[in-house]
């Protein structure tokens, strides 16, 4: 009942008729699994700056460190497990006819949740390409050193996102055009500095969707929301998707 009455009338019937539902997560959902945020390294890892680590000046630098943290990163994320977030995420795609979730996190706990239809703004851990010529690389890899290419021998680095890099074009342009479609847009974990993702919101907002933020603490998009639920992604998303559930079924408005 609570929920109910902090949603309001008018939220609870866009959610019970919209058909269009879309997603933006962040760093908060993965970080109830037990993945650090990209900003609370820990041991070894704290001393050196996030820009050393995540950057192409950082890989041509010191490639052994830099592929040493991603692997470090990758047994971290090999070890968890995706939260009941992740998985009322997966199970909202069930109750609506469309569902898109766009996610800033790159360890892939949603596709591991359930999730299918997920973009991947800043790319992902599991796969990664030649930092020379693009070239994908599905050969084993050792925890070490980066492997070389097998076409032209260039140095391979995993196939996310650094600073100072675009992210991939089509991927951002479906993002946008799945803000402009949505009917409604939930906010789930993320503080919504870091742009273009920062945008997505407020681009949904100005084609007429609800935005529903899910966060502890205020963030630029509290401004815009139709909603905001100060609770950690974990508690807040099942109830909120338990009460679609209901107001979507024929008596579910009573």
């Amino acid at each position: 009942m609570e929920l109910r009455k902090l949603l309001g009338s008018r939220v609870l019937e866009r959610l019970a008729s919209s058909r269009r539902f879309a997603a933006l997560t962040g760093a908060g959902v993965s970080a109830e699994s037990g993945v650090a945020t990209f900003r609370d390294p820990n041991g070894l890892w704290a001393q050196f700056r996030p820009e050393e680590l995540a950057s192409m000046e950082g890989f041509l630098s010191n490639p052994e460190r830099v592929w040493q943290w991603y692997q470090y990163r990758r047994h971290v994320i090999e070890r968890v497990l995706p939260n009941p977030a992740h998985r009322a995420l997966a199970e909202l795609e069930t109750l609506v006819p469309e569902m898109t979730l766009i996610t800033q996190n790159v360890d892939r706990l949603h596709q591991r949740a359930g999730s299918r239809c997920v973009l991947e703004l800043h790319g992902n851990l599991e796969e990664n390409h030649c930092a020379d010529c693009g070239m994908p690389y599905c050969d084993q890899i050792r925890d070490d050193s980066p492997p070389r290419c097998l076409a032209c021998g260039g140095l391979v680095r995993p196939s996310v996102v650094w600073f100072g890099e675009m992210l991939p074009a089509d991927v951002l342009q479906e993002a946008e055009c799945t803000a402009r479609r949505a009917e409604v847009f939930l906010v789930v974990g993320t503080s919504a500095e870091v742009y273009p993702a920062a945008a997505l919101p407020f681009l949904a907002w100005q084609h007429g969707a609800t935005i529903i933020e899910v966060n502890p603490t205020p963030t630029p998009v509290s401004s815009i929301a139709h909603a905001s639920i100060r609770e950690k992604a974990g508690s807040a998303l099942p109830a909120l998707v338990e009460l679609i559930a209901a107001v979507r079924t024929t008596d579910g408005m009573g």
